[in-house]
């Protein structure tokens, strides 16, 4: 064909008339061969059936040219004198084609074959509006047949597909279709899709779809779906992969069904039950929804208390029985055991002999019978009581004469401060004195609020008061634990007062506190704890130095171009939370605002506590006071809620809310292994005598804020830290505390005696957050030349943990060393905005959450960043955030505000490996475009 064209229109011509000039040759011999009779048997090579055309056995097909390999063209017919291929409407030279012959054994017919070559040059060098195709033409005598026309065409297939297809993340039993439209190609590519690398055959598994137009259909996802799918198209010439796609079915959480109540939590009184659930019907796999609503529902019980049974009083004797005795019973009704009380011990029934004569006595009248045994018994009962009472007059004169020598020369020891509290003395003058009271005492004297200190001058502290009834109690006494106590009443010592003291002392009972109360009402209060900032659509963090108390407002929570002037303060006067019960006020109460103010993310606020934390023994709540000044339970620290989030730490707690107001914390215990952390410090300054020394020990709340009040009121008083302060677990048992001076230097310093121990009860302890709690002690030198003190301070709590505070001082102010009070981190930036508030760059903070906030298939997502941060509980509320990552960092923020320890979060983005940025490698221009500059050294 391509030299057919190369010769021009002339060439193709002449060839058309080839084979026409063959078949004449042909005839020509046969003719010659038969002679002039024309009825003579045709020849073998003419066919042996006249009348009959040429019929095609065997026709060209469709042929398809791979890379540079000619094709063949086959054509075979019967009867056949000559077949020639005509291609595009041109004759093929002769001698490109190969023929040859053979006969039919059946029918003895000649058969024909002929086959020729095509390149892809010829192929590739046609242009016509058709395919390139070639068609065979059979003679035979009586005429010619054409067989189909064969196209010819170049194999190919592309390399890019026209449509790859897309992962997805379908519900169980959801449909799934993955669209593939394979590359172009001729002839065109067959599809077959492929699983994890194995073919997919769509016969075996009625759910799965591949017909429809080269796309996968699974009608009802299973979990078993979950895989890499690839699309495979091959044709003759190539075979190509389409991009994986990733396809996850996931299974959102469902609720298991409610556990039964359990059992009140206490066998008597009233207490909670719970029951529980679990997100397992089913369990969320492959980034499914966790379950919406609480886990844990609580309610309140009351299991009915064992009542003991009592006994009434007995009834009247009976009248004598002929056998000289009469009775008398009683009934165990007052009450009568219920509920698994125990029964009355004793007897319901008493009887005796009846002594009025009226009985017989051997046939004789009582009276009669001569009563030698009874005087006798008489006589023996009278001597007893005489020598008894001589006895006891003689020891109570021995007694009384040590007591007046020890009188002369010391006090005698406070040992119940809870006698001697602000709540205990009296300080009206205009109230009389308790007459029926005729002894003072001197000694050291617990106060629990500094107001006290301001009202009772030098003089009052350390020197006898008149008329107070006291208890005391020896350090022999406290040191066996003996808990019973001796009351005394002091007495009278001329030039006890200074000249002109006309202040009358004396014993406070229920019906004079509220003279007491409203005499302290006239002294002039605390200047409130408050620090304000102004903050935008930026952000920010306010603190409130020294105290534990902070809040983190997030980048985003106040829209843009908007700005707020934000406050937070805390209640330094009596609390307005009044305990319920047996509930516990553990943290102080935090006040912010603006009320109306309204973020769109959540803001973090960090109040201290000073629980142990335990779920086992304690019931914590967080609460929150109305308008109308009550307050009401936002929620347990162990419910699950989707309104705010608690996540309690060992001295903290962490709180994200919505709404400003005011906030604390309040404890239930459960047992009494329920333990507070109290901080126990001991302060001294000279007194006013030059040989005195005072030791003040406090025992207060365990919170930054508790102890500054204590540290403030020292500073007004010359007080100095003598120890570092330390932790003492006080249980809520019901023992009380005792604190002594112990290891005093018998030749350098004295404490007077019995004054060396003192004993707190455990109300004012476990309920101390009022104000804070102490007991003073005043030590004196023997000459004016020791300077040094050193001494120990025992503090412990009866059945329960003990501490033991070393003093080692010089009382010279110019020779003592300087305990710190507080470590400075935060006292120095109450407010800080802007970048500079937070520990992770806002860039890296934007990447984890567009990371993070994207479901997974292999759950590397929100809820396992969560989980690295130790945060496993309440997972729900964070569900409901539009960002939870971005929840989640607000968090660690506001758990990290001091220490910055960004090489934990990074150790934790790297375990998850859903990231390659190393928080910790983060250089200083990286830090200069996020406008704020990271410091590990000092914790910003």
């Amino acid at each position: 064909m391509g030299r057919a064209a190369a010769a021009g229109r002339g060439a193709g011509g002449a060839r058309q008339w080839l084979p026409w000039l063959g078949l004449c040759f042909w005839a020509a011999g046969a003719a010659a061969a038969r002679g002039t009779d024309s009825g003579e048997v045709l020849p073998d090579s003419i066919p042996s059936a006249p009348g009959t055309l040429p019929h095609f056995i065997e026709e060209p097909d469709d042929a398809y040219i791979i890379k540079s390999n000619p094709i063949a063209l086959r054509c075979k017919a019967r009867p056949a004198m000559q077949i020639f291929f005509k291609c595009n409407g041109e004759w093929v030279h002769q001698n490109e084609h190969v023929s040859e012959e053979s006969l039919d054994e059946s029918s003895g017919l000649k058969v024909r074959e002929v086959f020729i070559n095509v390149t892809r040059q010829q192929v590739e060098d046609f242009h016509g509006p058709e395919d390139y195709w070639c068609q065979c033409v059979a003679w035979s005598h009586l005429g010619t047949s054409k067989s189909r026309k064969a196209s010819v065409r170049i194999a190919y297939l592309r390399k890019n597909f026209e449509q790859d297809p897309q992962g997805r993340e379908v519900p169980i039993e959801g449909m799934i279709v993955l669209h593939c439209r394979p590359p172009e190609g001729v002839p065109a590519a067959e599809v077959e899709w492929l699983k994890n690398e194995e073919p997919i055959d769509s016969e075996q598994d009625e759910h799965i779809d591949t017909r429809a137009d080269h796309n996968l259909i699974i009608r009802q996802a299973r979990l078993s779906d979950s895989g890499n799918y690839t699309c495979m198209a091959a044709n003759i010439v190539a075979k190509r992969r389409s991009l994986s796609a990733t396809v996850v079915v996931y299974v959102n959480g469902g609720w298991s069904s409610w556990t039964e109540w359990s059992a009140c939590n206490v066998p008597c009184g009233r207490g909670w039950q719970k029951r529980s659930r679990t997100c397992t019907n089913p369990a969320p796999l492959n980034g499914g929804a966790f379950c919406e609503g609480m886990s844990v529902q609580k309610i309140t019980c009351t299991a009915l208390c064992p009542v003991d049974g009592s006994w009434e009083v007995w009834s009247e004797w009976s009248v004598c029985s002929p056998e000289c005795e009469h009775l008398r019973i009683r009934e165990c009704t007052a009450p009568a055991p219920r509920n698994g009380g125990k029964f009355c011990e004793g007897l319901s029934q008493e009887s005796e002999n009846c002594t009025d004569g009226l009985c017989i006595l051997d046939k004789k009248p009582l009276h009669e019978i001569k009563p030698q045994s009874i005087e006798n018994a008489s006589d023996i009962a009278l001597y007893s009581g005489l020598g008894a009472a001589v006895v006891a007059v003689a020891v109570l004169v021995i007694g009384i004469t040590l007591y007046r020598r020890s009188q002369s020369d010391y006090g005698v020891d406070v040992i119940d401060s809870s006698a001697l509290t602000g709540n205990s003395l009296l300080l009206n003058p205009s109230m009389q004195p308790d007459l029926t009271v005729s002894r003072t005492y001197s000694g050291p004297i617990c106060l629990q609020d500094p107001l006290d200190k301001e009202l009772m001058t030098e003089s009052s502290l350390f020197n006898p008061l008149s008329d107070i009834k006291v208890k005391v109690q020896s350090s022999f006494m406290v040191s066996l634990g003996v808990s019973e106590r001796a009351e005394y009443h002091g007495k009278n010592h001329s030039g006890t007062f200074p000249h002109g003291n006309n202040r009358s002392f004396t014993t406070v009972h229920a019906r004079n506190k509220t003279p007491y109360i409203q005499n302290l009402s006239s002294l002039p209060t605390r200047t409130e704890l408050r620090t304000t900032g102004v903050f935008g659509h930026l952000g920010g963090r306010l603190v409130m130095p020294n105290t534990g108390v902070s809040l983190l407002i997030p980048h985003g929570a106040i829209p843009e171009e908007n700005s707020w002037e934000i406050y937070m303060s805390i209640n330094q006067g009596e609390p307005s939370l009044q305990s319920d019960g047996s509930e516990v006020l553990l943290s102080p109460e935090v006040t912010c605002g603006p009320p109306d103010m309204i973020v769109t993310t959540p803001f973090a606020l960090t109040i201290p506590h000073c629980a142990d934390v335990s779920s086992e023994h304690w019931n914590i709540h967080l609460k929150k006071r109305t308008q109308q000044g009550k307050w009401e339970e936002v929620m347990s620290v162990e419910d699950e809620s989707t309104s705010c989030y608690c996540l309690l730490d060992p001295f903290a707690c962490h709180v994200l809310l919505d709404s400003f107001g005011t906030y604390a914390l309040t404890g239930e215990p459960i047992t009494d292994c329920a333990v507070k952390q109290l901080k126990v410090a001991v302060f001294g300054c000279m007194s006013c005598n030059s040989l005195d020394y005072n030791l003040r020990v406090y025992c207060v709340d365990n919170t930054p804020w508790a102890f500054q009040e204590v540290v403030s009121d020292e500073r007004h008083q010359g007080g100095q830290l003598l120890e570092e302060p330390k932790l003492l677990h006080f249980k809520g048992n019901t023992f009380s505390l005792q604190i002594s001076v112990l290891d005093i230097p018998p030749f350098l310093w004295r404490i007077k005696p019995f004054t060396a121990c003192q004993e707190v009860p455990f109300s004012r302890v476990w309920c101390s957050n009022r104000q804070p709690l102490h007991c003073a002690f005043s030590l004196e030198r023997y000459t004016p030349t020791t300077t040094q003190l050193s001494c120990k301070i025992c503090i412990r709590q009866l059945k329960g943990h003990e501490q033991i505070l070393q003093v080692q001082t010089s009382i010279l102010e110019s020779e003592r060393e300087t305990i710190t009070f507080f470590a400075q981190e935060d006292s120095t930036f109450p407010a800080q905005t802007g970048p500079k508030a937070f520990k992770i760059p806002y860039s890296i903070r934007q990447r984890i959450c567009a990371t993070f906030d994207t479901p997974n298939a292999k759950g590397k997502d929100w809820q396992m960043l969560a989980q690295k941060n130790s945060i496993n509980r309440n997972l729900s509320y964070f569900a409901t955030q539009s960002s939870p990552s971005a929840v989640i960092l607000n968090l660690w923020e506001a758990r990290h505000q001091h220490d910055g320890d960004l090489d934990s979060l990074a150790c934790a983005l790297e375990e998850i490996g859903r990231t390659h940025t190393k928080l910790s490698n983060i250089t200083d221009s990286q830090l200069d475009e996020a406008d704020f500059t990271y410091s590990r050294q000092n914790g910003l």
